[in-house]
Parts: C-alpha cells; structure tokens; sequence
C-alpha cells in the first residue's frame, strides 16, 4: 500500500475527510518515519502521523462498519467530482 502513495496524492480517511501527502520525514529523536499530510477541508491543518500507522488497516473491532480496508487509501475520481 504504501509504496503506491506518494507526496502530492490526494487520500481519503477512512471516516472520510481528504488529505494531501505533503512529504514523507523521520523523527529526530527516534528515527521514527512518518507522514505528513495537509486537510483539505477546514483550516486545512498540516498533520504528522508515524508512517505505520498512516498506512495500517482500520481496526474493524473498534470500527466494523468502516468501508475501506486501509485507514488511508488514495483518493478515487469519484471523490473529485
């Protein structure tokens, strides 16, 4: 999954509110990788979350109604219109 996104993809969270892929950082402290992305809604907020995380699958204990399988997948066309 995650080698198929790159920085200037459009995703879509699984609760789904869209994201810009800003860039891909790692943490200084820890060496963690992790993601940057932007909302495109709102204020449009700059957001960092650690990379495996990013690209896990939705917890469908927590959240068995979800449709997507990932808890970022990238944006389809139909989300453009």
């Amino acid at each position: 999954m995650e080698e198929r996104m790159r920085p200037g993809d459009v995703v879509r969270h699984f609760k789904g509110n869209r994201y810009r892929i800003l860039c891909f950082a790692r943490d200084s402290e820890t060496q963690e990788e992790m993601v940057v992305y932007r909302a495109l809604y709102g204020e449009r907020g700059v957001w960092v979350r650690p990379k495996a995380m990013f690209f896990s699958p939705v917890d469908r204990e927590k959240y068995p109604q979800a449709r997507q399988v990932w808890r970022f997948e990238r944006a389809g066309e139909e989300d453009d219109a």
